[in-house]
């Protein structure tokens, strides 16, 4: 795909979840799929009418197995943050409808314990996970994320 191709594409509606534990660290999963350090918080699609809280309590269960009794919704990001995917991922991932995602963000406080996780899930996305200090959540996530992740914690730091 050309550069204007993929700049003529949407993004791809999406939520993201900031899982944080009473410790304050914030759970991180190394993508599946990546053979490089590719750290990330859990996110996806928004289903077809289905609300962005909704989709962020799904998206955790199916993610990380933590259901939404083992959490409480503290916050929801005031606005949408787009990322671009990198042009050689574009024409590999969503069949090459979407240049990025549009992501609408949940901070959520963990209740749970260690042994509520389990990221092995029928559809598994990670391939470990671990809890992070939000003070090094940006240096370790996949770079073209950066931003987003950088806006998130301006946008939920008064909850920290």
């Amino acid at each position: 795909m050309t550069p204007d191709e993929i700049a003529g594409l949407p993004y791809r509606p999406c939520v993201g979840v900031m899982l944080m534990n009473p410790a304050g660290e914030v759970f991180v999963g190394q993508r599946i799929d990546s053979r490089i350090a590719a750290w990330q918080m859990p996110q996806g699609g928004i289903d077809d009418g289905e609300q962005a809280q909704d989709a962020a309590l799904r998206e955790l269960t199916e993610e990380t197995g933590v259901t939404a009794d083992k959490v409480t919704v503290v916050a929801e990001s005031p606005r949408w943050l787009p990322y671009e995917l990198p042009h050689e991922l574009v024409p590999r991932l969503w069949k090459g409808r979407f240049r990025g995602q549009q992501q609408k963000w949940f901070l959520l406080r963990f209740h749970g314990t260690d042994d509520d996780i389990r990221i092995e899930q029928k559809h598994q996305e990670f391939s470990e996970w671990r809890w992070l200090p939000v003070d090094d959540l940006v240096d370790n996530i996949v770079p073209f994320k950066r931003d987003v992740y950088v806006a998130v914690l301006e946008d939920f730091r008064d909850y920290f």
